[in-house]
């Protein structure tokens, strides 16, 4: 039983190995603790969450079939246990952060801060925007696809792990800001080098979308067009965080282009 919740550590304060392990193995039971009651939470609702899954369906296809006795179940448990880790995981990012956080200096540990809110920002706007645009496209084109030759019948689990890598592909493409501002902050890359080669990011990014999963042009179109606005959106916003990294950073510790 966990008596009392870890203390963050300040920056520089020292701890023996011991402590540091036995601080990890708390931040462990609790980020266990926290998807074990998502998990939980995301099971009561977990009917509701696979009719919110087929709502992207034709309604003609929203009963989803089944071919193994034990499918019904198994899917279930997979759907509540990635909601369940998608509703624990703030509090599993904070474990993981308090116990580095020690490692960096107050003003790196604000930067971190304010990406990570950011980064859940553009999470969330990845799956609204995966729920409502990128999904429903997908499945309208290939429940259309040839359906004079095929009698289409839709399997739980395929479906339904189909919807969420669409969901989870399109929240990863919506934080290439994040990757992008984090790479000029640590001086990899510099606004001059991405204005100068755009059309390269382009390239770059036409490539992550198709290496991302989809199996239809429809859903790699839709990863594509946020890609490239993202990137687009990414240099002029590293232009700005740019100049103000460049007013509080030490002469030392300045960008080196590449």
């Amino acid at each position: 039983m966990i008596k009392r919740l870890p203390r963050r550590l300040a920056h520089g304060e020292e701890a023996t190995l011991v402590e540091h392990l036995g601080e990890l193995r708390t931040r462990l039971v609790v980020s266990i603790l926290a998807i074990a009651i998502g998990f939980s939470v995301a099971y009561a609702f977990h009917a509701h969450l696979i009719k919110w899954l087929e709502a992207a369906l034709p309604p003609n296809h929203r009963r989803l079939i089944t071919f193994d006795i034990a499918e019904p179940f198994l899917t279930s448990m997979w759907i509540s246990l990635y909601a369940g880790f998608l509703l624990a995981l703030p509090i599993v990012i904070y474990q993981v952060w308090a116990f580095m956080a020690p490692a960096f200096d107050v003003q790196t540990q604000r930067v971190v801060v304010g990406m990570t809110a950011f980064a859940a920002f553009l999470g969330a706007g990845g799956l609204v925007f995966g729920y409502f645009v990128a999904l429903p496209a997908a499945v309208h084109f290939l429940t259309n696809y040839d359906n004079n030759l095929y009698d289409i019948n839709i399997r739980a689990r395929s479906y339904l792990s189909f919807a969420s890598v669409v969901l989870f592909a399109v929240a990863i493409v919506f934080e290439v800001p994040i990757v992008i501002l984090g790479l000029v902050r640590i001086g990899v890359l510099s606004t001059d080098r991405l204005r100068k080669n755009r059309r390269i990011g382009y390239v770059i990014m036409a490539a992550i979308a198709v290496a991302l999963p989809g199996v239809d042009p429809v859903t790699t179109t839709m990863e594509m067009i946020p890609l490239m606005l993202l990137y687009e959106g990414s240099i002029w916003l590293s232009l700005l965080m740019e100049k103000r990294w460049k007013a509080v950073r030490p002469p030392e510790t300045a960008s080196v282009e590449l």
